[in-house]
Order: C-alpha cells, then structure tokens, then sequence
C-alpha cells in the first residue's frame, strides 16, 4: 500500500471520529482515487472538515469534472448527504478493467 493511500485512510479513520460524519472511506471511480464523506443531516460539509480536505489535496467531484466550482454533493444515503472528492494528486493514475 503506498504512502499516499495510507495517508487517505488514516485522514478517513480520523472524518469518522467528527460528530457531524455518519461516514468516510476511500473508493475508486474509472481513473481516480476518491474520498466518499456521508455528513449528517443536509446542512453541508463542515467547514473544518472541508479544510482538511483541502489540505490533503482533494477537491469536490463536480468541481472537477462539472460545472459546480465547489460541489461535492452526491445524493443522500439515509439521514446522510454524501459527497465525493477526488484525490488530485493521483488523478487518472488508476486503471478500471472491463471483463469481456
């Protein structure tokens, strides 16, 4: 496991000890590396939250590869509002595979 994956997960093990994340862990889209955060309630990423974010290099997924400069919401999951961020100092490192 690299240093920059190890450094991810100890940031998502510390999101989940914050009284305002239901959740935090790592997953992968086609290309990226990204940080899932499901917040509870609908009231938005924490600003302490989103900083730390910011300070590990990842960015809000619609601000990368949308039209909203600071989107990371991607819907609700229960009484949570999940919001993705991709790792920009991995982007478009990782492989998918399809199986024919």
């Amino acid at each position: 496991m690299g240093d920059r994956t190890t450094a991810l997960r100890e940031l998502t093990t510390e999101l989940r000890t914050h009284g305002d994340i239901d959740d935090a862990f790592l997953a992968k889209s086609f290309t990226d590396r990204l940080v899932i955060v499901d917040v509870r309630g609908d009231s938005g990423v924490p600003s302490d939250v989103a900083d730390r974010l910011v300070a590990h290099d990842l960015r809000g997924a619609d601000e990368v590869y949308g039209d909203d400069e600071h989107g990371s919401f991607a819907g609700t999951v229960g009484d949570a509002t999940r919001h993705h961020f991709v790792d920009m100092q991995t982007r478009g490192a990782h492989q998918s595979y399809v199986v024919d």
